[in-house]
């Protein structure tokens, strides 16, 4: 899994939970939320970027992610990355990264 360096969002008066209405992703220990493009975390009372801090491939990942893989798509910036297996799946040129 990537790791991420300590970003957090600042002046995000925003609450994610249950009922933000923002969908969430389960990631490693903790729950990241998609709002405007960006996935935030709960961080010692503030909200922080849960972004890759390298270029993480995935390795030996043969599946092709797209509308109709069946893996939930979530939006991310510039580009969609898929959610299987417990992790974020991004295209990148001939592969996939771990997000």
């Amino acid at each position: 899994m990537s790791t991420a360096t300590h970003r957090p969002h600042d002046a995000h008066p925003h609450r994610h939970g249950a009922t933000c209405g923002h969908q969430s992703v389960e990631h490693g220990d903790h729950v990241d939320y998609v709002h405007d493009g960006h996935l935030h975390r709960a961080h010692d009372g503030h909200w922080d970027e849960c972004e890759p801090t390298a270029h993480v491939r995935h390795p030996r990942h043969e599946h092709r992610h797209g509308d109709l893989c069946g893996h939930e798509a979530v939006p991310h910036g510039d580009h969609v990355d898929y959610l299987h297996d417990g992790h974020r799946h991004a295209a990148h040129g001939d592969h996939w990264d771990d997000h």
